[in-house]
């Protein structure tokens, strides 16, 4: 499974963009190409998710984590499949989406290209819990630097951490002591667990 791949984007199409890494050529779907317009001699870190079928495998971009785990939500919403989705986080308004699924706004999840009020309601229904603790934040808010986008190995020890079965109260604990420091995913994961413990 891949993370990120980290690159030169070599095309951009309105559907998808082709990242370079070391001459070899990756194909990504992505919400919106053109934020992915840079130099071309600039490298660029594009978060990834991988969707298998039985007659294809296709590889999804996203600008940082926090699209990327929207992404990852809204695709386990029964109705929801990955070009949904997508078409869902062409909106850049990604803390608006998160807001409307925590205060029950159906409405404004039916503006979405594909979406009608039954799918809309269970998006609502499966995400509200899991989205509450970003809503009314600045989670994607692009003028905002982020923990994920200012600090990979951080976010991702977080989301172990997570995976693992710690409470987010836990984790905010212990948060702002791992943002002084630097170092790797599992530096930070050791750290955390001799915190948590």
């Amino acid at each position: 499974m891949y993370e990120y791949l980290t690159g030169v984007v070599s095309v951009v199409t309105p559907q998808y963009i082709v990242i370079d890494v070391q001459g070899v050529g990756y194909k990504l779907l992505v919400a919106n190409p053109y934020r992915f317009q840079e130099d071309p001699h600039t490298k660029v870190r594009v978060y990834v998710y991988q969707a298998v079928r039985d007659d294809n495998i296709s590889l999804f971009g996203f600008v940082d984590q926090a699209e990327k785990r929207l992404f990852t939500q809204l695709i386990n919403v029964s109705g929801i499949g990955p070009k949904s989705a997508l078409a869902i986080l062409a909106n850049p308004d990604h803390q608006g989406l998160v807001d409307a699924i925590a205060s029950n706004n159906v409405s404004y999840l039916t503006k979405f290209p594909g979406i009608g009020k039954k799918t809309a309601s269970q998006i609502v229904l499966d995400l509200k819990d899991k989205l509450a603790s970003t809503a009314g934040g600045n989670l994607f808010n692009p003028t905002q630097t982020t923990t994920s986008e200012a600090n990979p190995a951080l976010d991702d020890a977080l989301a172990a951490l997570k995976a693992l079965g710690y409470k987010e109260r836990e984790i905010k604990k212990i948060k702002k002591e791992l943002v002084t420091t630097d170092g790797t995913t599992d530096e930070y994961l050791r750290k955390a667990l001799r915190l948590l413990s």
